[in-house]
């Protein structure tokens, strides 16, 4: 291995040791949740609803909450490590490193990912066990799935940077994340909306991403794979260049 592949892997190896360190919290906790929703809203609820568009409610659901799942934790595991290495100042200490500011960044980025995507398959392969979860498009899935988990990685590592406390970080995951996520259609097709709720559900991009897991997993979608896929792609390059400029002039990060 070269230099540069040591500096990397021992950081990112490091991110995966910090929330591993407390997986009670950081995997077990978010799992609990998961299922939590998976009872309410298929068991409970599915026994009414019975089927959307055909497919089962509960099936139909937990795409949603995989990706959700998978969204949340890159973007809570990289915003907290981030601020609390501002804090501690040891993030200065690597920027002042021979790592490279792109090592750093995919570091970061792919410590937080590497969080939700445990999150994700220990999800999905409970799914699988307990209402036959089926993967209908494969070649869909993958790529969907580790854009979203790169996207909001990236948004975490923009958000860690930015913040200047926690409550920064707290605000950004309350106010704006959990009620985009909620209203991209998790629990529900926006086709069945009134409006003018249904064209509101347009103009959110978790809205995209939703259908997009969903389409892997179960075949139905409400949007357009390929501008989906590509908007998405576009999306995640741009936040991610945006960061890799911000870790190069370290803004917010040096004292």
């Amino acid at each position: 291995m070269s230099a540069a592949q040591i500096r990397f892997a021992t950081l990112w190896r490091r991110e995966v040791n910090r929330f591993m360190k407390i997986k009670k919290q950081t995997i077990g906790a978010p799992l609990l949740e998961t299922f939590l929703y998976i009872s309410v809203f298929g068991a409970a609820l599915g026994s009414r609803i019975d089927k959307l568009h055909g497919i089962d409610y509960v099936v139909f659901v937990i795409p949603g909450l995989i990706m959700m799942a998978f969204a949340t934790n890159s973007f809570s595991n990289n915003s907290s490590s981030i601020l609390q290495q501002k804090f501690q100042g040891a993030i200065q200490d690597q920027l002042s490193s021979p790592a490279s500011p792109a090592e750093l960044l995919l570091a970061f980025s792919l410590g937080g990912f590497m969080r939700g995507l445990i999150v994700a398959v220990l999800t999905f392969l409970v799914s699988v066990v307990l209402v036959g979860l089926p993967v209908d498009h494969v070649l869909v899935l993958i790529p969907s799935l580790f854009l979203v988990g790169f996207f909001f990685s990236q948004l975490g590592v923009l958000i860690g940077v930015r913040a200047e406390q926690f409550d920064d970080v707290a605000f950004a995951q309350t106010f704006v994340l959990t009620p985009l996520i909620f209203l991209g259609g998790v629990f529900y097709s926006a086709a069945l909306l009134p409006q003018p709720y249904e064209t509101l559900t347009h103009f959110n991009p978790i809205y995209y991403m939703i259908n997009l897991v969903r389409y892997g997993f179960v075949g139905f979608t409400e949007v357009s794979i390929g501008l989906s896929l590509l908007a998405l792609t576009a999306a995640t390059a741009a936040l991610f260049l945006v960061n890799l400029r911000l870790f190069s002039r370290g803004y917010r990060l040096r004292a």
